[in-house]
């Protein structure tokens, strides 16, 4: 049995929304159990005794007495040893695309916004009296850095996907991984004119598994 151990609104969902797809596929047949954030939003300590990193995701093998986190690996894991017929793996050809897909969205995607979510918390959390500083360097770091690197990343998947429906032409592991970002940017309004991105959303969105998914660990953002 594959048990997935998924914290609530957070990355994990796409390893949910993944296993739910070879569910769909193969039968695969597996757990979720279910955690929740901390009144500071970060994870519960309870995952430290299910692997020493404490964070979610976190995927329990019980087949092959495998303990695995980093969602990345994960999805490599998963394809690899359970996607038997190659359905959610990319072709020889497409390789590449999939490779650097799925390490991009997590290396230069995600990491400004998790630095916009980070400058966010230190203008709205710090002491009263140094809170208009604390605002202003962190509008500055956005306005300098974020904003930037948001736009050149995001806009770069968007313009790959200017003539193909899925990221490695079909679906594969790396549009479950970029998901979680694009959908952040979506929940913020800040995809903007970036199409492809709206209509590759929508058709991960309309996948049977992906509903699966939310319904069993609830909607990514609220």
């Amino acid at each position: 049995m594959l048990v997935l151990h998924h914290l609530n609104q957070s990355r994990s969902f796409r390893i949910l929304w993944l296993l739910c797809e070879l569910n769909t596929l193969y039968g695969t047949p597996f757990k979720v159990i279910k955690h929740n954030r901390t009144k500071s939003h970060l994870a519960p300590k309870e995952l430290t005794d299910i692997h020493p990193m404490g964070k979610a995701p976190i995927l329990v093998d019980e087949n092959r007495g495998r303990t695995l986190a980093e969602s990345g690996f994960i999805i490599e894991y998963l394809l690899r040893y359970y996607d038997t017929d190659g359905k959610l793996s990319p072709t020889d050809e497409t390789w590449e695309d999939y490779a650097f897909w799925l390490h991009f969205a997590e290396s230069s995607m995600m990491p400004p916004l998790v630095m916009r979510l980070i400058m966010s918390k230190v203008a709205t959390k710090s002491p009263l009296l140094v809170r208009p500083i604390a605002k202003k360097i962190a509008d500055k770091v956005e306005s300098l850095v974020i904003n930037d690197n948001v736009a050149q990343s995001f806009g770069l998947l968007n313009a790959h996907l200017s003539d193909k429906d899925w990221i490695a032409n079909d679906f594969t592991g790396a549009d479950v991984q970029a998901y979680f970002a694009v959908k952040a940017l979506q929940s913020r309004g800040e995809l903007g004119s970036w199409d492809n991105l709206k209509a590759w959303l929508v058709r991960c969105e309309n996948r049977a598994a992906h509903k699966q998914a939310v319904e069993q660990g609830g909607k990514v953002f609220e």
